[in-house]
């Protein structure tokens, strides 16, 4: 044996394996490039739409400062005036002249409390050179300016030497803040005193309350003493100097106040980004700066907006932004993959098409058949309810031929009889006779027609069909079987005009069946009794037909229902009546049941759809 070389394993070939592994890494560095685009178009829109909203912001803060900065200036100016109006008074000039003077002092008390009333101000006292308080408009009230000595004050200093101070604080006397307005009044040059006015910026505070974001005016040197939310009054904005703290101890200006920082940091005013601060009672938060001056005095108004409303709305834009570049690129990717899967699809589909074509020509001869077989089907059904009827018939024949012949018999007396009194002339027997003879044919022919009536094939077109009418008819049908059986048949009392939905030979047909069978149950009992009720509810019209027998057998109430299935003697029915009578009701939409009552016997109960009632006469 010739040993040959050993044969070298067949190594894989590196194509075949890399390029599942590079079509997958094509694929996830695609996925990473277009998220990396998105994330950097989103960053760039929010950088790009923050900026805009905020200087919207700044916008919109601007134009309410400029209208709150306007209202306070001209309420501020609205009373400047009025000081040196008062002065002109002479009542106050000859009050300071003589101050000890009671009827002048009156006077200018009075003269004080009139105008404070009409210029509807705070307050308006005089005092006279030395600071101290002469007269006063709540000269009335326990906390009156009168006697006190405001010479301390800024507002006082301000008038008797540049002729006119303005000054805002909190009240010595009352406490109650409010912006201070003072003139001198002079007597050829030389000063003898200054008339004040207090007005109150309570209505200033209310409507800085009102607007939204935090206000607040602040004086020149930073304090602030009007502020949307009271709990940021009496705070600087940025730490005090020992000097301006000193003045404010001398001047009183904020009374007992203790003025402390309004934030954790000074607040940056001239500062456009958003700056993180601490007011009192809140957390860290950013907030938008945007200042104004206001007044003379070196005041500002100073709103503190809320960034976040913006930052959330530029999120939310560059989110969107986002989002819709990867869905572009995504629908992208999805036409072209759209693009190379349609011709697969298109060789699918041709075989689709084809497969459906034939399974199509498969169901349209089923479908076909079907049909053929439903309308034997119904041919079936109506001949087996037909040959029930039929059936019935000719069960009850002996019966129905004894009513017949009864008539006939009596018919055939009747005229015997008239023939024998016309010969004797007896006129008047005669006519009665013939009368009876009339009654009897009508009675005869109500019979034939009845039976005709059931025995006919009719259109199997449901309708309203009057449940009176159709008892009374079965009860006709059924009075020669009752007569057998001796029976008491008791329709119990019911509204005459209900109606049901249903054909009325076959609604007559089923009623019949009913009937039968109870008379059939009691046969040979002394005192056979059938009853009848009728009641309309909401779910239809029921009808019970209830016999006093001695009840069904619990193997028959299983198969009662069944073709062919009879607990009668051979010879005396088929079986058929009651599945006809099911097969029928249940057509109508209908129910036929049958149960054993407690007392004994048997109850059937039938149900069909309510028929609209009989229109009402025309009055």
């Amino acid at each position: 044996m010739i040993a040959g070389k050993p044969g070298k394993v067949p190594e894989p070939v590196a194509g075949s394996l890399s390029r599942p592994a590079s079509s997958s890494r094509r694929l996830w560095l695609t996925l990473l490039a277009a998220a990396g685009f998105c994330l950097l178009l989103g960053w760039l829109t929010y950088r790009a739409l923050f900026a805009i909203y905020l200087d919207n912001e700044r916008h919109q803060a601007t134009q309410r400062l400029d209208a709150f900065a306007l209202s306070l200036e001209a309420t501020l100016n609205r009373h400047e005036s009025l000081p040196g109006l008062l002065a002109l008074d002479p009542s106050l000039s000859a009050l300071l002249r003589q101050p000890d003077n009671a009827q002048r002092l009156a006077a200018a008390n009075a003269y004080l409390e009139a105008a404070q009333q009409g210029a509807a101000v705070a307050a308006a006292y005089l005092i006279d050179t030395t600071g101290k308080t002469l007269a006063a408009s709540n000269w009335r009230q326990p906390r009156s300016f009168v006697g006190q000595n405001y010479g301390f004050r800024p507002y006082f200093n301000d008038a008797l030497r540049h002729g006119l101070g303005r000054f805002y604080g909190v009240g010595v006397t009352t406490g109650e803040s409010g912006y201070f307005l003072a003139a001198p009044i002079r007597d050829n040059g030389r000063p003898l005193g200054v008339v004040v006015l207090k007005v109150g910026l309570e209505a200033m505070e209310q409507a800085m309350a009102g607007a939204g974001d935090t206000l607040l005016l602040a004086d020149g040197d930073g304090i602030v003493f009007l502020s949307s939310e009271r709990q940021l009054r009496y705070r600087s904005l940025a730490p005090l100097g020992e000097a301006v703290a000193a003045r404010l101890a001398e001047t009183r200006q904020y009374g007992e106040q203790n003025i402390g920082l309004l934030a954790d940091q000074a607040l940056p005013l001239g500062q456009r980004a958003p700056v993180a601060l601490a007011l009192p009672g809140e957390a860290r938060r950013e907030r938008l700066i945007t200042a104004r001056p206001v007044g003379s005095l070196g005041w500002q108004v100073v709103q503190l907006g809320d960034p976040g409303e913006a930052r959330a709305a530029a999120l939310g834009a560059a989110t969107a932004v986002s989002f819709a570049a990867a869905f572009l690129l995504g629908l992208a990717a999805h036409f072209r993959h759209r693009a190379r899967r349609r011709e697969e699809l298109r060789r699918i589909y041709g075989e689709l098409e084809n497969r459906i074509a034939e399974r199509t020509t498969d169901l349209t001869e089923k479908i076909a058949t079907l049909e053929r077989t439903e309308a034997i089907l119904h041919e079936t059904r109506d001949a087996a309810v037909q040959a029930g009827k039929l059936a019935v018939l000719g069960q009850m024949s002996a019966g129905i031929s004894h009513e017949l012949n009864q008539p006939l018999a009596a018919l055939q007396t009747f005229a015997d009889n008239a023939s024998a009194l016309l010969t004797r002339g007896r006129h008047g027997e005669v006519a009665e006779n013939l009368q009876m003879i009339s009654e009897l044919v009508d009675r005869t022919g109500r019979i034939v027609r009845q039976l005709k009536s059931f025995a006919r094939k009719e259109a199997p077109t449901p309708q309203a069909v009057t449940v009176a009418s159709a008892i009374d008819h079965a009860l006709m049908i059924v009075e020669a079987r009752r007569r057998e059986t001796h029976a008491r048949i008791v329709v119990a009392p019911f509204a005459r005009e209900t109606r049901l939905i249903a054909e009325a030979g076959r609604l007559e047909q089923v009623l019949l069946n009913l009937l039968r069978n109870g008379l059939d149950a009691m046969n040979g009992q002394p005192e056979p009794r059938l009853e009848i009720t009728v009641e309309q509810g909401q779910g239809g019209v029921a009808i019970a037909v209830r016999d006093h027998g001695t009840g069904l057998p619990a193997e028959a109430l299983r198969h009662l229902f069944e073709p062919f299935y009879t607990t009668k003697p051979a010879g005396e029915g088929l079986g058929l009546g009651l599945a006809i009578s099911l097969t029928i009701v249940e057509s109508y939409g209908g129910t036929l049941s049958a149960h054993n009552t407690p007392d004994g016997g048997a109850i059937f109960v039938l149900t069909l759809p309510a028929g609209e009632p009989d229109a009402p006469p025309d009055a």
